[in-house]
């Protein structure tokens, strides 16, 4: 492509992507469990996750971590990994979007309207630590004896 329509187009490197996910070097990534749902976690990323006790600009740490992930190993926790946090700031506390709900039956003139807004919290994800553990190999099944009669 010339250098003149090079100029007049916009083009986006993923703004809001951690610079060591472009080009998938040192995909190092978390799965934590919070507010009863899972995430996947980057250092550098930002996420979106039910409300949160903590004021703006403190730090959270989340102990449920589930997996970590590096370029060359993966650690998966049974049900969660020993020793390991994922630190995030607090960047802002905020409602959600309006879900409106309505109850409706049609002969008996019974309609309810309501509205729900979800407390929300967003963290920046700063790092995250894995406390030293090592991957283990699954525990061996034992085999079921077969009867012959």
């Amino acid at each position: 492509m010339p250098k003149s329509e090079a100029q007049g187009r916009k083009v986006a490197l993923h703004d809001t992507a951690p610079p060591h996910t472009i080009r998938g070097l040192n995909m190092t990534y978390a799965i934590v469990k919070t507010g009863g749902k899972q995430y996947r976690v980057e250092p550098g990323a930002s996420i979106t996750v039910e409300k949160i006790a903590a004021d703006e600009g403190s730090t959270v740490e989340l102990d449920q971590v589930l997996l970590i992930a590096d370029g060359s190993s993966t650690i998966i926790g049974t049900p969660r990994v020993e020793g390991a946090k994922v630190v995030a700031e607090v960047e802002t506390q905020a409602k959600g979007d309006k879900i409106i709900v309505l109850k409706y039956k049609r002969k008996t003139r019974y309609a309810v309207k309501s509205g729900h807004r979800q407390q929300l919290t967003k963290l920046a994800i700063k790092e995250i630590v894995t406390g030293g553990s090592v991957a283990k190999a699954a525990p061996a099944r034992r085999k079921r004896a077969v009867d012959g009669a």
